[in-house]
């Protein structure tokens, strides 16, 4: 895990613990006696890529540094009904407490890295990678950015602040193209931030006019068809990173990497997946 990534993981999950746990896990505290230890394995269910091995015993050792993780899995192995992986030891309450919030969160993951793994085998052979979007649960992007990579996906911005991304409301605002780009440099420059700059272009025209105005570090063309994109990449010419945008499906993904264009984002690796089933079970 980045290390940059680790304070918004540790807030989530005193965020999932607070709404959870509350004032105290009565079911587990009325019937389990409070230094009874046992064990427990996290049982796929489903075949899939696994992810969030890495958080789950982060959360464990945050409700319990005594609990002991036993991992038999990597994050990013592919998974089958009945694999286990990890075993886990120490109280059962604090088991049992940390046992619907890692499974909600590995679940999660593990949906987004096994979607994520579908389009990255689609590209293979070919120098496009496929990018991840905004398009994410609330206060869970950091994760499911993780699990992105973890299926052998890209990720695009973290955020608003780590790249400056110039879309159509951007541009429409600023009054064009030029004053959009101009106005991102200086900004920039004034501050002394070094971050990319991206511009969204809407037609094959836009591209000469971004580099009129000084140029960027990225183009994305939104919504062109396959051989508008092959046309844009070869007007770009290598002057700076292209990517694709908008619409396009697994079906079309192959179509549109083979014009030679380095990034497609596809906001449906975090928004449109389904989690991958598993449990934590007694042993």
């Amino acid at each position: 895990m980045k290390a940059d990534y680790i304070p918004y993981v540790e807030e989530l999950i005193e965020l999932a613990i607070k709404e959870d746990i509350g004032d105290g896990d009565h079911t587990s505290l009325c019937c389990i006696p409070s230094e009874e230890r046992g064990r427990m394995r996290l049982l796929c269910k489903q075949e899939g890529i696994i992810a969030g091995i890495e958080v789950a015993e982060m959360i464990l050792h945050r409700l319990d540094k005594t609990v002991h993780f036993e991992q038999l899995l990597e994050d990013g192995a592919r998974v089958k009904p009945g694999d286990v992986a990890f075993y886990v030891e120490g109280r059962l309450q604090s088991l049992l407490q940390a046992e619907r919030i890692l499974l909600n969160v590995m679940q999660r993951m593990s949906g987004v890295a096994t979607q994520t793994a579908v389009y990255a085998d689609r590209l293979a052979g070919l120098h496009t990678k496929v990018l991840d979007t905004r398009k994410t649960t609330p206060g869970m992007r950091v994760l499911e950015k993780m699990a992105v990579k973890i299926g052998g996906g890209e990720n695009h911005r973290i955020g608003l602040f780590d790249m400056i991304l110039l879309k159509d409301n951007h541009i429409d605002f600023a009054g064009g193209i030029r004053n959009a780009v101009t106005g991102a440099k200086q900004y920039l420059a004034a501050k002394g931030k070094q971050i990319p700059i991206e511009y969204e272009v809407r037609s094959l025209e836009d591209i000469d006019e971004v580099f009129a105005a000084g140029g960027v570090d990225r183009i994305m063309f939104d919504n062109f068809t396959v051989e508008q994109t092959r046309e844009a990449v070869a007007k770009v010419a290598g002057r700076c990173e292209t990517e694709s945008s908008g619409g396009i499906t697994l079906d079309t993904l192959r179509d549109y990497a083979e014009t030679g264009v380095d990034f497609i984002s596809v906001g449906a690796l975090t928004h449109q997946i389904k989690s991958l089933d598993m449990s934590l079970k007694a042993c």
